[in-house]
């Protein structure tokens, strides 16, 4: 196999994972040709090299391709690193030769199966590391980012400018994989070249990574760059995922933002980032199952903090999904950031200093069905019980087999003789447009 051929056939991100070598976010690594316990190399997927800036590398100062980072690694592996007789050129040729035959006899025998694609996650994640190298080379995507007060340096975006399946990532197991999951939209047409068409999902628009309780990428969010007022939102097919991740369980404050680029616009505050953790929804109506689920598995919160858009829409949005919180999570402070009219997280950015975003998340207001304008801030003192209410020591009466229990307003409940009844979401406040979960229980 030519030298030619089998650059243009392997690249370096397999000569990688061959070895089971993965680099950070900033495309670094430890170098495996010395003893290197910061990461001195850096890997660019663009041209499919890696540089070694450390002057105890025997490789310092030569940019290797795809052949030399195998000579090195065999000679490495062997003990003899930097002995030419060790792994010669030839050799790591022949070793590149087996890499592709085998992957492509892989790639064979997975055809022969009756389901082609690879799994999501594998293919989410490989995808997503294209866009993320696509930001650093698109100039629009740098200045859509730039324009939203976002820093691809620190925040973790991509760009899908529509060529992924283009070139040498034009493998039909991957493009297989990419129709089954929404990434490739089939045509069912011949190209110019003759080949099948595809149009690619979320053409020209920066990409956000969702993530499971594993920390693992099962879905992608595309916002596109166009000045588009209908066309703006992208989600893959079977969306699933959280954005930025699942919280911690030793989470305590919790933030939901009404989108991924207010949170994400929050996460590059260094202050807040360290005082919260973050949770987009999807939109007003974007409070899922998923998003209940993780806020279920956290076990030390105190409290939830609503920062949605100064409009119509956040606001009742607050309203509906306060209620339900507190039903659920009743010893939990439920709270709201009152945002100027018509203002969002991220467009607070704009003619203004970032403190303002800690500002109004520092005087922000506990959610009240009576409408409090008490501040978090200076609920200080623990409210008394009215004299009637307090304990006096003396035995409590047996619970009632049956009856209306109100000792949380948030979640009424009735005992009745053939079944229970609970009602969630419950908001004297808003009668015009009362919506409640009615939950019943067979005894």
């Amino acid at each position: 196999m030519e030298i030619s051929e089998i650059k243009a056939r392997l690249t370096l991100a397999q000569v990688l994972h061959y070895y089971h070598l993965k680099p950070d976010k900033q495309l670094r690594l430890c170098c495996p040709f010395h003893d290197d316990k910061t990461p001195s190399m850096q890997i660019y997927y663009k041209t499919h090299t890696a540089y070694c800036f450390s002057a105890n590398c025997p490789t310092h100062g030569k940019s290797l391709d795809v052949i030399d980072f195998i000579m090195w690694m065999e000679q490495t592996s062997r003990g003899i690193a930097g002995n030419k007789e060790g792994c010669t050129k030839h050799e790591a040729i022949l070793k590149a030769g087996q890499m592709i035959t085998e992957q492509h006899s892989v790639g064979a025998a997975r055809n022969q199966k009756p389901t082609t694609e690879l799994p999501r996650i594998a293919v989410l994640t490989k995808i997503f590391t294209y866009f993320k190298n696509g930001v650093h080379n698109s100039k629009p995507a740098q200045e859509y980012l730039q324009q939203r007060g976002l820093d691809y340096n620190k925040t973790e975006v991509g760009y899908n400018s529509g060529q992924f399946h283009h070139g040498e990532r034009k493998d039909a197991y991957l493009i297989e994989s990419c129709v089954q999951y929404g990434l490739l939209l089939d045509l069912e047409a011949k190209s110019r070249t003759g080949n099948p068409a595809y149009k690619p999902f979320g053409k020209w628009c920066i990409v956000f990574a969702l993530r499971n309780a594993q920390n693992q990428i099962v879905g992608l969010y595309f916002r596109s760059t166009l000045d588009d007022k209908h066309q703006r939102h992208f989600y893959l097919k079977d969306r699933q995922g959280l954005y930025p991740k699942y919280p911690s369980k030793e989470t305590k404050r919790l933030i939901l933002t009404e989108s991924i680029i207010d949170a994400a616009t929050l996460l590059e505050q260094e202050k807040i980032k360290d005082s919260y953790e973050i949770l987009s929804l999807y939109g007003t109506n974007g409070l899922t199952e998923e998003h209940n689920k993780a806020i279920t598995e956290i076990t030390a919160l105190e409290e939830i903090i609503f920062f949605l858009n100064g409009d119509q829409a956040g606001t009742k949005a607050v309203e509906k999904y306060a209620p339900m919180l507190k039903a659920d999570y009743p010893n939990v402070i439920i709270s709201n950031v009152q945002v100027p009219e018509n203002e969002d997280v991220n467009s607070l950015l704009h003619g203004h200093s970032p403190d303002i975003l800690t500002h109004l998340i520092e005087t922000r207001k506990e959610y009240s069905f009576l409408f409090s304008t008490e501040s978090v801030s200076q609920r200080n003192e623990e409210i008394e019980l009215p004299q009637e209410a307090k304990p006096t020591g003396e035995p409590k009466e047996e619970a009632q087999t049956t009856g209306l229990d109100t000792n949380n307003p948030y979640n009424l409940k009735y005992r009745g003789n053939e079944a229970n009844y609970q009602i969630k979401g419950f908001n004297t406040g808003q009668l015009d447009s009362l919506k409640i979960t009615l939950q019943i229980t067979a005894k």
